[in-house]
């Protein structure tokens, strides 16, 4: 297994009534749920099409989010040990971390 990042982009849409990021997938719909408070976005679970074990679509997916929470100055805030494992492969993205925060 290599360590390629896909370089495309991936179109994500934020469903706000559903308060997760999604993409679609040939497999289905891949998910992020998170939540809302003082300027941190909580990432809570990913949601996956069934057998669906692609990481690094799911990392590809994070990182969009990670870029989306650069632009709007958000802290975030991963309570899902996927999205915990994916700051520790991905340490530049910790800035993004609130104060206090360690992985």
């Amino acid at each position: 297994m290599t360590n390629m990042e896909p370089a495309e982009t991936m179109e994500i849409k934020d469903n706000t009534f559903a308060r997760q990021f999604e993409t679609v997938v040939p497999e289905g719909l891949l998910s992020v749920e998170y939540s809302f408070q003082e300027k941190k976005i909580f990432l809570t679970k990913i949601n996956t099409p069934e057998n669906f074990e692609n990481q690094p679509v799911i990392d590809t997916l994070l990182k969009n989010i990670m870029e989306l929470s650069t632009e709007k100055k958000f802290r975030v805030v991963p309570i899902h040990p996927k999205i915990a494992t994916f700051f520790k492969k991905n340490p530049k993205y910790k800035e993004l971390l609130p104060p206090g925060i360690r992985i």
